[in-house]
């Protein structure tokens, strides 16, 4: 009988937060495909999970995420084009299903961010960052391109530092990357978690399905032509007052009491 294997996400859960913790600090939890689809798998977990109010996403060890595993992008190198679009396809989803994940998710970064592993901060509601954390799209070193995490690197810090940090491959630090848009917050390395769980905490106030809701809004709205735009929001609009939350924020702020969709709300 083979041995199972070990685990490649952590998962913690933290009153009404969840923390999954990358778990291959041998190799700077570099994001091979097996990690890609254990991530995956804990992201579809979570959103069905409806005592949850968002999550935090950390890499066991020094190290955040150091991007692609170079080992298999070697292998890759060797095989077809389809098996490499598949690949891609399969890393490109996760990018997606945190994009559109409803819950709230912090990156809470410490050590290198580096490549697709800060593409994965990018993508995130928000960046808790070590003072001593670095962050850099170095795809151009190895021959590669950032094609994946492009979008989100534009959405977070404009085409201007894209175009910067992407040309450059250079390395940032953390206050470089705060003042980038890179980073939200600075934080001591042993308080970051710490300072991510906090700030899913204050959301409190907001219920999980206008949270979900609001993600979707800011997923699917930038680009879309006026028209258009607003043709969307309005029907978002009328979902959001058919659900349950919208009945009892209204009922709450009319009965002059606290709304009642978290347990736990102050």
């Amino acid at each position: 009988m083979n041995a199972p294997s070990a685990p490649l996400v952590a998962v913690r859960d933290v009153a009404d937060a969840r923390v999954l913790t990358l778990l291959r600090p041998e190799a700077k939890n570099a994001l091979s495909a097996e990690l890609v689809t254990a991530l995956r798998q804990e992201l579809a977990a979570a959103a069905a999970a409806p005592q949850l109010r968002g999550l935090v996403l950390t890499g066991a060890g020094v190290d955040f995420c150091a991007g692609a595993d170079l080992k298999a992008l070697q292998q890759l190198a060797t095989q077809s084009f389809d098996d490499n679009r598949a690949d891609s396809r399969h890393l490109a989803a996760l990018f997606a299903a945190l994009h559109r994940h409803p819950l709230p998710i912090v990156a809470a970064v410490q050590g290198h961010a580096l490549a697709g592993g800060a593409g994965l901060a990018c993508v995130c509601d928000r960046v808790v960052a070590a003072d001593d954390a670095k962050f850099g799209f170095t795809e151009a070193r190895i021959g590669f391109v950032a094609a994946i995490v492009a979008r989100f690197l534009v959405d977070r810090a404009g085409p201007r530092a894209a175009r910067d940090l992407l040309l450059t491959a250079r390395i940032v630090d953390a206050r470089e990357a705060l003042a980038l848009g890179l980073a939200d917050e600075l934080a001591p390395t042993a308080e970051v978690e710490a300072r991510a769980l906090a700030w899913l905490a204050s959301l409190r106030r907001c219920s999980r399905s206008s949270l979900a809701l609001t993600k979707e809004l800011l997923a699917e709205l930038p680009g879309r032509p006026l028209d258009g735009a607003l043709d969307w929001a309005a029907d978002l609009n009328a979902r959001t007052r058919a659900t349950d939350d919208c009945r009892e924020g209204v009922a709450s702020i009319l009965e002059k009491r606290k709304p009642r969709w978290w347990p736990t709300a102050p």
